[in-house]
């Protein structure tokens, strides 16, 4: 979709070959770090840029801790506020799981990678439980290993940023 994108992130060194396990335990020959990647404010910026422009929404949201700086990103890009899913309550203070106003609102939640959905589908869970409608996920890049089918099975449409189809050549 973008390819400056698909440039930067090459630029940045954030595609790196060897032995990997990712997060859902699959095995993998590369490994996309877009965590490290967006220290980059350039990079940073470009991708809450593209990200703004990519869907109607009133919130943006990212699951803590990856795509919190690219909520962050979209959000300062787009004058719209944003929110923070968290894996897990707190035990203390408000002991709430989403940071922010989203009851009633069309959100946009994005993420850094995306390959089976689980976090995705999590951050959308947590998203509906709190009385959110999710217009959507962006993911700055999409490993396409079955997110896609995830969210299309609960209706929710995926826009990757970039495929790592694209990225691998």
């Amino acid at each position: 979709m973008v390819t400056n994108i698909q440039e930067l992130l090459i630029e940045s060194g954030a595609i790196r070959f060897g032995e990997f396990t990712l997060a859902s335990g699959a095995k993998s020959t590369y490994y996309v770090d877009i965590k490290t990647a967006v220290t980059d404010p350039c990079l940073l910026e470009a991708i809450g840029t593209a990200i703004a422009g990519a869907a109607d929404f009133e919130v943006v949201a990212g699951v803590a801790v990856g795509a919190v700086p690219i909520a962050v990103a979209t959000s300062l890009s787009s004058g719209k506020p944003y929110a923070v899913i968290r894996k897990s309550g707190k035990g203390y203070g408000l002991s709430e799981m989403i940071i922010g106003d989203v009851a009633g609102k069309k959100v946009l939640l994005v993420e850094d990678v995306t390959t089976s959905g689980g976090s995705v589908l999590y951050g959308i869970e947590a998203l509906r439980r709190a009385g959110a409608t999710v217009v959507g996920v962006v993911t700055v890049v999409d490993r396409e290993q079955g997110a896609r089918g995830a969210l299309a099975d609960i209706g929710v449409p995926l826009i990757p940023l970039v495929s790592i189809s694209e990225i691998l050549g």
